[in-house]
């Protein structure tokens, strides 16, 4: 019976009696009937007040439990996952995780060597050029973490580091790029070329174990690092240490982007290393044959700087480098190196070469194919040159004449055809059978998809 019932049938039982009743006695059974009524409604109301409590506490707990998964389903919004190439996720406590990596296939022809030299390579030539993969994302309290390595030839680490950020700096701790140049530590996927200008390789540029520390503000970018080697260089008491360091001046000149920097890297050879050797390639990596090489030099240390420029104007972009490398030997001459390459390029569609933190970056395509566009198409040229003799050490010369045409059909994929001329100088005996002069042309393709 309901509380509402209760007082109906008391209210009713009431009005039913005659009003002279409640002028007149009631005999003791009377009154003990009622009383037992009263306790009877009394114990009904008690129950009824139970029950009300039992459902405000389940529904309590409906209300806590719906709450709880309100909780849940909001906690999982905050996780993001966003395509950029690869799937890179992100929560907004801090932490992300976005696998990367990239293939590159290149397709290569050297042509018009001189008949006296006899070298495997000759003609056509391909090769898996890079094959890597590799993680990167963040740690919450200004942290992040990379970790790649290249596949071909074993395992090879090629970026492994822990780094802090906070405001303007960086301080990085680990295997990563020690500023070497421009053209160096812009990434290959995103270079004019198949291979990067000569001095690159032949100064032996590559990423070393070390800690460093980027600070930048406005349009100024520090970076500066104590670097030991080459992490696959460390076994067998390597003891070589180094200080790096580069400087960048990157001001907008209308929308015009500057960029104005330069270089210096010393390296104290340690015990174990005794040597040096400088020589290049020619311009395509499946030759494995040196026009252009000094040999193994004598050396206790080693110094190399460079100066770098660049501007990118709407789809026209150019650059310059200058590089030289000191050798100090023990007793002798120490012979200084050189090294630097001019190139320029232009868009043939509405895109422009991208810029940011100091290097170039690869281009965002506006009118991507599958979209009804065509994708961005690029032409570039570049004169190269690397010289290699000084103080008594002939290891020739090289003067690159070439010229790059590139699309990109969407982002992360590109296609690269490449020429080039290549003429050499005091070049005697550097190979078997090689003149003092002579030329060769070569021809390279790359197909490339990188995320």
């Amino acid at each position: 019976m309901t509380l509402k019932s209760i007082l109906v049938t008391g209210t009713a039982a009431i009005a039913l009696l005659p009003g002279q009743a409640f002028a007149a006695e009631i005999s003791s059974e009377q009154a003990t009937a009622l009383l037992e009524r009263l306790n009877q409604l009394e114990q009904e109301v008690v129950n009824l007040r139970a029950q009300l409590s039992n459902v405000e506490t389940v529904q309590q707990k409906q209300t806590e439990q719906v709450a709880a998964v309100e909780k849940v389903a909001q906690k999982k919004e905050k996780t993001s996952i966003k395509f950029k190439g690869a799937p890179e996720i992100k929560t907004d406590d801090g932490w992300s995780f976005k696998p990367r990596g990239r293939i590159l296939y290149d397709f290569n022809n050297l042509s018009s060597v001189p008949s006296t030299i006899t070298i495997p390579g000759e003609g056509f030539s391909n090769e898996a050029r890079r094959v890597r993969l590799g993680v990167q994302g963040k740690i919450p309290g200004g942290f992040g973490y990379k970790l790649e390595a290249d596949l071909l030839d074993g395992v090879e680490i090629t970026d492994a580091y822990l780094d802090y950020k906070s405001g303007g700096l960086t301080i990085t701790v680990g295997q990563h790029n020690n500023f070497q140049s421009l053209e160096e530590i812009s990434s290959s996927n995103d270079t004019s070329f198949i291979e990067r200008s000569a001095f690159t390789d032949a100064f032996g540029f590559e990423r070393k174990v070390g800690i460093s520390a980027q600070y930048k503000a406005g349009d100024v970018l520090l970076q500066g690092g104590v670097f030991t080697d080459n992490i696959d260089d460390l076994s067998a008491g390597n003891d070589s240490i180094g200080l790096d360091g580069r400087v960048v001046f990157a001001p907008k000149l209308g929308d015009a982007q500057l960029h104005l920097g330069g270089s210096v890297h010393w390296m104290d050879l340690g015990d174990t290393i005794g040597s040096v050797r400088y020589r290049q390639r020619p311009l395509i990596h499946s030759v494995s044959t040196r026009f252009i090489n000094t040999g193994n030099i004598d050396a206790e240390e080693q110094l190399t700087y460079g100066l770098e420029g660049a501007v990118i104007a709407g789809r026209f972009h150019a650059a310059a480098e200058t590089h030289w490398a000191k050798v100090s030997r023990s007793g002798l001459a120490n012979p200084t190196f050189f090294g630097g390459s001019i190139e320029a390029g232009l868009f043939l569609t509405d895109d422009k070469r991208e810029y940011k933190g100091g290097v170039f970056k690869g281009v965002k395509v506006k009118n991507p194919v599958g979209s009804g566009g065509s994708g961005a198409w690029q032409v570039n040229v570049r004169y190269d040159r690397l010289d290699l003799t000084d103080a008594g050490i002939i290891g020739g010369t090289q003067d690159g004449y070439m010229a790059s045409l590139i699309w990109t059909p969407i982002n992360h994929v590109r296609f690269l055809l490449n020429y080039g001329n290549l003429s050499y100088g005091n070049a005697l005996g550097i190979v078997a059978g090689a003149p003092e002069d002579f030329s060769v042309d070569v021809i390279g393709a790359r197909a490339q998809i990188s995320f």
